[in-house]
């Protein structure tokens, strides 16, 4: 074991929004440590007992008189969101406060940041007061399944990586020209033709969910208070749902596979009944699966449908997706067309184009920010990357973390934000590794745009407490990319 080290109480990402120091109240965690909390918390008080166990080597049990105490506090203001939390760390024990168990769970993930990332002689933990609450309800990071495939268990590990920083949300792009990821009952050769080999880009992306294996991820998910959100993107980025099935051309003749990056060119036909049909089955399998609020209809870069196509297609469709429970996300362009009343438009241009999203914030539509400049992590970080693209230009850490959503499109202020969210195209990946590489530091920047207060944020202070979170990267054996714009500990 190594000697004892202790961090102080604000150096966490995101940043809480209250920190109190109090050294005199330092709690020396002993060997006799043991964790009590309400049976409704008892999962996530496993989960701080199997760190502290990692962390000092003692037994940690779970009983009723814990020096560690996880409450349930149901008091609490209702105006405060389930994910607030107040952490109470004194010479004689631990208090973690919630109205809820998401609440615990973030205050868990401040805890780990606390605790030493290895086993040490001794574990100290700061003294004070923490009392936080996110800045907006949806953090998210979004994963390109399409262009190339990741396992189950390469998702379960972004789902780990992404929840201890408080994302709460796992966009799942799950169809596109180059590929269809996810098992539809009723039309099989979804991802039997499009599922498989010589799938992706290149070619080199073959594989798929099985209904079981997405129940699964969405299971896990749920055990990281992260939620997941399916996108199957329409009507443009269908050419592998046409090469499946050529009915859903417009004149039914077969399509040919395509694994290169273009896009705009493929369209589904908004003038059959045979697309509707389609897309209703689809979203009631998917919506049937995903026990989350939202479902991605996509509904960008519809190049080669027509704006009168476009219009007679988002309304027929948007309506399904509230017909089967869920709230419609869409890419911006969707706000072109007149909108249910919890559609969500996601903006992720560099400039406006129009004014629909402003339209759609003005009527009372929530708005998630992803401008392409700021947050695509599929950005090169600057020319020697050597993953990524540079069409939005090249996003550094700095660059990722120095730009607040509210002030990113005109008309769409604080108040019609639902939050942010990290898009990581895969066109050039490969492997979890070139996801990690891409993702991590940035994805941490993104974090803690949408969690902590705005007038809180420096980049000085990030950059700070980043840095010192490279060797827990390490040690987590995370694949993060060492930016000289930072000092790595």
């Amino acid at each position: 074991m190594s000697a004892p080290t202790m961090r102080q109480l604000g150096d966490v990402i995101p940043l809480p929004a209250s920190v109190r120091s109090d050294p005199a109240a330092d709690f020396r965690v002993p060997s006799g440590v043991s964790v009590s909390a309400a049976p409704a918390a008892a999962a996530v008080a496993d989960e701080l007992a199997g760190l502290l166990r990692r962390v000092t080597g003692f037994r940690v049990p779970r009983d009723d008189d814990g020096v560690i105490r996880l409450r349930l506090d149901e008091t609490v203001d209702e105006a405060k969101s389930p994910e607030s939390y107040r952490l109470d760390i004194a010479a004689d024990g631990v208090t973690l406060s919630a109205p809820a168990a998401q609440g615990l769970f973030a205050g868990v993930q401040t805890l780990r940041q606390l605790l030493p990332e290895t086993a040490q002689a001794e574990v100290v933990l700061p003294g004070g007061r923490i009392e936080d609450e996110p800045r907006f309800a949806y953090r998210g990071a979004m994963l390109d399944l399409a262009r190339h495939f990741y396992s189950p268990a390469d998702i379960r590990s972004y789902i780990d990586s992404i929840a201890q920083f408080k994302l709460n949300h796992l966009h799942l792009h799950l169809t596109d020209d180059q590929g269809w990821r996810l098992e539809i009952e009723g039309w099989p050769r979804l991802t039997e033709v499009s599922g498989g080999e010589g799938t992706g880009i290149d070619g080199q992306g073959p594989g798929h969910l099985t209904a079981a294996e997405y129940a699964d991820l969405v299971a896990y998910g749920e055990t990281r208070f992260v939620t997941i959100v399916p996108e199957i993107d329409m009507p443009g980025h269908v050419n592998a749902a046409q090469v499946a099935y050529p009915e859903l051309t417009c004149d039914g003749e077969p399509v040919q596979p395509r694994t290169d990056a273009e896009v705009g060119y493929s369209s589904l036909c908004a003038s059959k009944e045979e697309t509707y049909a389609f897309v209703e089955d689809v979203i009631r399998v998917v919506a049937g699966l995903t026990p989350g609020p939202f479902l991605h209809i996509g509904g960008d870069e519809a190049l080669s449908t027509t704006a009168e196509d476009y219009r007679t297609f988002m309304t027929r469709v948007l309506p399904m997706v509230g017909k089967y429970g869920k709230r419609a996300i869409g890419w911006h362009e969707m706000a072109a067309v007149e909108l249910p009343p919890t559609a969500v438009p996601q903006f992720w241009r560099i400039e406006p184009v129009d004014a629909g999203v402003a339209r759609a914030a003005e009527n009372g539509h929530q708005v998630i920010m992803s401008p392409a400049d700021r947050s695509y992590l599929d950005m090169k970080y600057d020319e020697s990357s050597p993953l990524g693209l540079d069409w939005a230009g090249l996003l550094g850490v700095e660059r990722s973390y120095d730009w607040d959503p509210a002030d990113r499109l005109p008309g769409v202020g604080e108040e019609s934000l639902l939050g942010v969210e990290a898009p990581l195209w895969s066109e050039t990946l490969r492997s979890l590794a070139d996801v990690e590489y891409m993702a991590f530091p940035r994805l941490v920047a993104i974090a803690e745009i949408g969690w902590t207060p705005r007038a809180d944020r420096t980049w000085p202070s990030f950059r700070r407490r980043l840095g010192a979170f490279g060797p827990r990267f390490g040690a987590q054996g995370v694949n993060f990319h060492r930016s000289p714009e930072i000092d790595w500990t």
